[in-house]
Formats: C-alpha cells, structure tokens, sequence
C-alpha cells in the first residue's frame, strides 16, 4: 500500500495539489472558462433536441469535412460545446467539467483554449487529409466519412488531458489515455477514434515544443490557476 501511494503521490501529486490549492483559494472562481462552458453545452444540447434548434445548432457548431474549408473553420469555436446525440450529454459535461477545469486551473484560460482548439482543429484537418487519401491508404478514410460530423468536445477533452498529464509530469495517465484511444479505435473504427488520435498525435507536437513543467521549473509550481511562463492569471459518430 505504501508503495502505491508513493506511486500515486510521484504521478498525480503535483496535479493534484495545483488543482486543490487553487479551489480551496478561488471556489469556483478559479474556473469561470469551464463553468461557462459546462452552460453553453448544456444550452446547446438543450436547444438540438427541440425541432426549432436542430438545424440551427447544426448551422453555427456542426462541422464536416464536405463543408468548405472557410465555413469549417468558421465553426470550430463553436463545435467543442456541442455534443453529439448518439451519446448521453452526462457524458460530455462531465468530461467538459474535470478535464477543462483541471486545464484551466493548471494551464490558464489562454492556454487552454489554445490546446483544445489545436487539438480540434487537428480532427477535423485530418478528416479531410484521410478521405483524400481514401481507403485503400493506411491514413485513409473512406469517403462516406465526409458526411459525418465532427467529435463535438471530445478532441478538445483527450488533447487537454495528454497536455496537463505530459506538462506535471504524469507520464503513466498521459500514455493511458493515449492507449485507451488506440483500444477505442480497434474495438470501434470510426471517424471519431481516428480523429482522437489526430488531435493526440498534434498535442504531442506541442509537447515536444515546451518542456515539462516540474523539470524546468525544478519540482516547484505557480499560484493558483497561473502558469509563470505565460504570466497568465489564474449522422454522428462519438
């Protein structure tokens, strides 16, 4: 047992006491980017089960890779909020709730945007770079995958979670997560799996371009919710 908890303590005790200290300072309001964002995916699940929101939620958050690139791009803020219809919203708010609050907490709000745009922006660039290629390439997709829409938050949620786990040194939790994607995709090959692996696969770009934090930064940490090195304050297919 003890040696357990010193596992524990070595992966997650930097994360984990970041994330505590910052709570138990600002409550709530050291998250007001997740809390908002935990609103606006439950307002938007809300509003394309009712027949008078569909195609408008479709309209301003839905992407696929026959749209135009511009219009794409032109939904990607917009489409990691809303979740998609095959799968229980539960599912998604809580994912939205522990992975963009710890983000938020650790990373700060820029920088969390950022990663979980890129991460995205990573799915859904990669779908149209698979059905070009077509089936018959390894990277391929078949192109019936044009048609279908994008994973709503869940790229955003799995890049952010490699980010956090690879920044504070939980390298166990960041290769899990990367493995459970992997598993995802050979039980169910999808667009969704494939496109997890995109945004982990841009994520870890990003990694190799910043240090982990606890080896620059010698083991020590910031305040609450602040990161020293940005000076920032504190049909589907799922």
């Amino acid at each position: 047992m003890n040696a357990l908890a010193r596992y524990a303590r070595a992966e997650w005790g930097p994360l984990v006491s970041t994330v505590r200290d910052a709570l138990a300072a600002r409550r709530l309001r050291a998250v007001p980017l997740t809390l908002t964002a935990v609103c606006l995916t439950t307002l938007l699940q809300y509003a394309q089960n009712r027949p008078w929101g569909y195609q408008f939620v479709q309209d301003i958050g839905s992407v696929r890779a026959e749209d135009p690139l511009w219009l794409a791009l032109l939904r990607t803020p917009l489409s990691l909020f809303v979740p998609a219809l095959d799968l229980p919203v539960w599912g998604a708010l809580v994912q939205i709730l522990l992975v963009l609050g710890v983000s938020e907490i650790c990373l700060g709000r820029r920088r969390t945007l950022l990663v979980g745009y890129a991460a995205t922006l990573a799915g859904t660039l990669y779908a149209r770079v698979g059905i070009a290629l077509g089936p018959g390439h390894p990277l391929g997709l078949p192109g019936s995958d044009a048609h279908v829409v994008d994973t709503g938050p869940s790229a955003a949620v799995v890049g952010l979670a490699v980010y956090v786990c690879w920044r504070y040194g939980a390298y166990v939790t960041a290769a899990l997560v990367t493995v459970l994607m992997g598993v995802e995709l050979a039980v169910k090959d999808n667009l969704a799996g494939k496109e997890h692996l995109a945004a982990i696969a841009a994520v870890l770009v990003l990694c190799a371009l910043r240090p982990p934090r606890h080896r620059r930064r010698g083991g020590g940490r910031s305040g609450p919710g602040g990161d020293p090195a940005s000076g920032e304050k504190p049909p589907i297919q799922s």
